[in-house]
């Protein structure tokens, strides 16, 4: 079977199968970190969320909570002008889409133009104090003391008995004693149990101070596509006196004063160029006071042929071409990095020193099968012939014979056009390499896959002019 190149990346497998038993292979977990799992919620990623209604989407697990349970991010009213339609997603009230576009406009205009994404609901943190940096490295196998001030790195948080991943986030260093940290609001509370746990346990321990101040009810804005450079600069005070944004690469941040020219304020804002959709674009972290004011400045000023608001629909398959995870669904407590084809988040350094949680399971699992190390299972990419796979269905061999696998993403592709369906999940070691042809289980039919790289599509990451 010949399918045509693209991609990367896909899926989970049944607990049938020995290889994805990971209450029998994992060690137990310490008693505060064991007792914590236990009593949380593995749901959505909180950066980005499945759109399909079914009995696995996103909107069906959280459709317990009432309205009036629900949070709202800053930027609520201005969703509901706009004609939002509104989900609960990570104990949130957020749009999903808005009514002037589809899904597929959405997603398709932030490929070319530019498009705003309200993530006000994932969780801002500092971290500060002489032991930060050490902190932060105890708990994540990323070296956070290398990096230079406001660059940032994604990292994944381990549970220190197994080396699963907690949670994934990024995390940027803005000075030696002070780094800002992202992370998923549907891990929001598993997420605050963890660190307090691992720094109660740093205390004891008498290490150099560490605090970490949550940031409460600041906006928290995904501005992404081609044309999102320009649209930034239309809300910085004299843009020709600050830095240009060209120096500013992927994965540097920098404090920029934002002027909202019809009420004659302004206040400076964290901009990250990041983002979680494959194109060039900023995050931005915002005080209270100033998240609508930035939000409707940026909104105005490009107006809506360069600029427009986008929901957690397109967000997902703009991240899934992207090649991106998601976490309750592609990463979990019991998955580590090097299962989940993130060991390039493992920094060379850590891999020589250890010292981070999990770092026996994790460093055996880089080493090669003959010397003892690897793992049962890899998350890779496909390409699947005839009809989309969704999050849950079974991977075979090519022949349909043994199972060897499940999705944990899957859609069609807009941007690879009509019948171009992409998915990532787990499959098992030895049928993780690219060209590998398997069968995926859709509507009752095995339909022919293929393992692809991924991003899916080609990154457009701003590193400088080539």
């Amino acid at each position: 079977m010949k399918l045509p190149k693209v991609a990367r990346r896909v899926l989970l497998v049944p607990k049938s199968h020995s290889f994805l038993n990971h209450n029998a292979n994992r060690a137990s977990l310490t008693a505060s970190h064991r007792s914590l799992q236990a009593n949380c919620l593995f749901p959505l990623h909180s950066r980005h969320i499945s759109p399909r209604q079914s009995t696995s989407s996103p909107f069906a697990r959280h459709s317990s909570s009432g309205p009036n349970s629900l949070k709202r991010t800053p930027y609520y009213d201005l969703h509901e002008a706009n004609g939002a339609t509104l989900v609960p997603f990570a104990g949130y009230s957020m749009p999903v889409s808005y009514n002037n576009q589809s899904h597929i406009e959405s997603h398709n205009f932030t490929r070319t133009h530019a498009s705003l994404f309200d993530v006000s609901h994932m969780v801002q943190s500092y971290f500060t104090g002489p032991g930060a940096g050490a902190f932060l490295e105890r708990v994540s196998p990323a070296a956070l003391q290398a990096l230079k001030p406001h660059t940032s790195t994604l990292a994944t948080l381990l549970w220190p008995d197994t080396g699963g991943i907690v949670d994934d986030t990024v995390i940027t260093k803005l000075d030696e004693e002070k780094y800002y940290i992202v992370t998923n609001a549907a891990c929001r509370e598993k997420d605050n149990t963890y660190f307090a746990v691992e720094l109660e346990k740093w205390k004891s321990e008498k290490q150099p101070p560490v605090e970490r101040q949550l940031l409460e009810n600041w906006g928290l804005l995904a501005l992404q596509g081609p044309l999102a450079a320009e649209v930034l600069t239309g809300v910085l005070s004299n843009p020709m006196s600050i830095p240009s944004l060209a120096s500013l690469f992927f994965g540097a941040s920098r404090l920029l004063q934002f002027v909202d020219s019809s009420a004659n304020t302004s206040t400076p804002i964290l901009v990250t160029r990041t983002g979680y959709t494959g194109e060039d674009g900023f995050e931005i972290s915002i005080p209270p006071e100033y998240a609508v004011s930035v939000a409707e400045a940026l909104l105005r000023t490009a107006t809506s042929e360069k600029l427009r608001l986008a929901g957690l629909g397109a967000r997902d398959s703009l991240r899934l071409e992207a090649g991106m995870c998601l976490y309750g669904h592609d990463l979990d407590d019991v998955t580590t990095p090097v299962e989940a084809s993130l060991g390039w988040t493992i920094a060379k350094s850590r891999r020589e020193t250890g010292g981070f949680n999990g770092a026996d399971i994790v460093l055996r699992q880089l080493k090669p099968r003959a010397e003892g190390g690897g793992t049962e299972k890899k998350r890779v990419g496909f390409l699947v012939q005839d009809a989309p796979a969704r999050e849950g269905a079974v991977i075979m061999d090519e022949e349909g014979k043994e199972t060897i696998g499940k999705v944990t993403s899957g859609a069609p592709s807009p941007s690879l056009g009509k019948g171009k369906n992409i998915a990532m999940g787990y499959v098992k070691t030895g049928s993780h390499k690219i060209g590998t042809e398997l069968s995926i289980m859709v509507r009752g039919k095995s339909r022919p896959a293929i393992v692809t790289k991924m991003p899916f599509i080609p990154t457009q990451y701003w590193r400088g002019t080539t």
